[in-house]
């Protein structure tokens, strides 16, 4: 299995704003009280768009589907929790805890890959959790080692764990489960989604350990990533909340391959990290403050990686 990819989707927001659904749990959006929802959406989109236009000046192929103003949907930059995409042609449609993202889920998103060759077999659809209230946040709950065959997991409302233990045994993967937390107002909280505080690259993996209480939780996570090889960079809760944890390594032209993060993150970095960083992809990061603060997620959440086969 490869870990990583040459082909992402992504969807460009027409109505992107503070999600007042999803904030009762993601503590990293804030609302920014001065600008006019017109104004937020417009500075997203030239983020957006400014950052598309970076993977693809260094051969990424970014498919783009432009977001419809019906039904609203606020979130849909951040596909990657709703919908997966599989090299056995697998898709993977994800339950989501606010009921305005589940309007995210659109067939025609499946119509245009196919347009593109893409090959689509199969579709493996939770979606019937929703109705129990339970959820799994796609690949923000679920950060995957590919080539290893493991799946990481911080439960949290957005990531039950009965679900994730579901979609392991449907993809023969090894499921690591454990609780991450961050400081809110001197109380430490859940973190609404796995890929927040942790990223995993081929030879690679970028994790907050001080996120995980529990110490033999922690042991056992930095174990199973020092098992398979991986090289450990350790971040801060501080570094977290810049996102740098929410990064994504991906396949440019001639295979060559980068890191993505954003501007945030990448300047949140200490020089020793980017340094260690370096030996294994490339850093490109790109401006996401108005989708960061507003949002509460960053440049990962934005990519739903394609690793479907061509026909």
């Amino acid at each position: 299995m490869k870990q990583t990819t040459n082909s992402i989707l992504m969807i460009r927001p027409v109505a992107f704003r503070m999600n007042e659904q999803t904030a009762v749990n993601n503590y990293y959006q804030k609302v920014l009280d001065n600008l006019l929802p017109a104004t937020v959406n417009a500075k997203a989109q030239q983020e957006f768009d400014a950052f598309v236009e970076k993977l693809r000046a260094v051969g990424v192929n970014v498919i783009v589907v432009d977001d419809t103003l019906n039904p609203d949907t606020p979130d849909s930059i951040f596909p990657n929790n709703w919908i997966s995409f599989h090299e056995n042609a697998d898709v993977v449609l994800y339950p989501m805890f606010a009921e305005n993202r589940r309007k995210e889920r659109r067939e025609e998103v499946l119509d245009l890959l196919e347009e593109q060759d893409f090959e689509i077999e199969n579709i493996v659809d939770y979606t019937d959790a929703e109705e129990d209230g339970y959820y799994l946040e796609g690949t923000g709950s679920i950060v995957l080692d590919r080539t290893n065959a493991k799946a990481y997991c911080a439960l949290s409302p957005r990531a039950d764990e009965e679900l994730f233990i579901e979609f392991c045994e449907d993809f023969d993967m090894h499921p690591v489960i454990f609780e991450a937390f961050q400081t809110v107002d001197g109380e430490r909280k859940l973190i609404y989604h796995t890929n927040v505080m942790m990223c995993i690259g081929e030879t690679f993996a970028i994790i907050c350990s001080e996120c995980i209480d529990d110490k033999k939780e922690r042991k056992m996570v930095l174990d199973f990533l020092k098992a398979d090889g991986k090289e450990i960079i350790l971040i801060t809760e501080k570094q977290v909340n810049n996102f740098a944890g929410n990064m994504l390594e991906v396949r440019g032209s001639n295979d060559k391959k980068y890191l993505v993060m954003s501007d945030s993150a990448h300047q949140s970095l200490t020089a020793k990290q980017i340094e260690q960083l370096e030996k294994h992809a490339q850093i490109i990061s790109s401006s996401l403050d108005t989708i960061e603060v507003c949002g509460g997620g960053s440049a990962r959440c934005m990519m739903a990686e394609i690793f479907l086969p061509k026909s």
